[in-house]
């Protein structure tokens, strides 16, 4: 059995033994239009939904597109403005920088006196840099300590 689409576009064959004498619902694959089709019927079927429109494609060309339109009217304040980035200085990210630094310092000087004696045969004077810079830390201590 041929059914055809109430929206003229698709023809379906389908096997008789699977509408029933009172009818069925079907749906169109193509369009997706949704109808009750009785095989006992001669009439045209009434649609449950209504049949979909369907929108003729329009080609349009530069002939058909009206220039002036295309003139949209500046706003005020709409012109391109070139990015200028702010430079954003503040306190704590300077003081979150010095307290960044100063632990990284802390950290390398204590790695390279954990490892002081096999450094020393590359770096001969490594023990003399540490001593001094030990001896230069601890001055600035005694020098925080007497200002209060």
């Amino acid at each position: 059995m041929i059914i055809t689409c109430p929206c003229g576009d698709k023809k379906f064959e389908i096997d008789e033994k699977l509408i029933p004498d009172k009818g069925r619902l079907l749906k169109c694959g193509s369009c997706s239009y949704t109808w009750f089709f009785n095989k006992n019927d001669e009439e045209p079927t009434i649609p449950l939904i209504d049949r979909p429109t369907i929108q003729k494609k329009i080609e349009y060309s530069d002939e058909n597109i009206n220039k002036s339109s295309l003139d949209i009217p500046a706003k005020p304040g709409s012109e391109l403005v070139k990015y200028k980035p702010k430079y954003n200085f503040t306190l704590g990210k300077f003081l979150s920088f010095i307290i960044v630094s100063i632990i990284t310092f802390i950290a390398i000087i204590i790695v390279v006196d954990t490892f002081k004696n096999p450094l020393s045969s590359i770096f001969p004077n490594l023990e003399l840099i540490l001593y001094n810079l030990f001896e230069t830390l601890r001055d600035l201590i005694l020098f925080a300590k007497d200002l209060n």
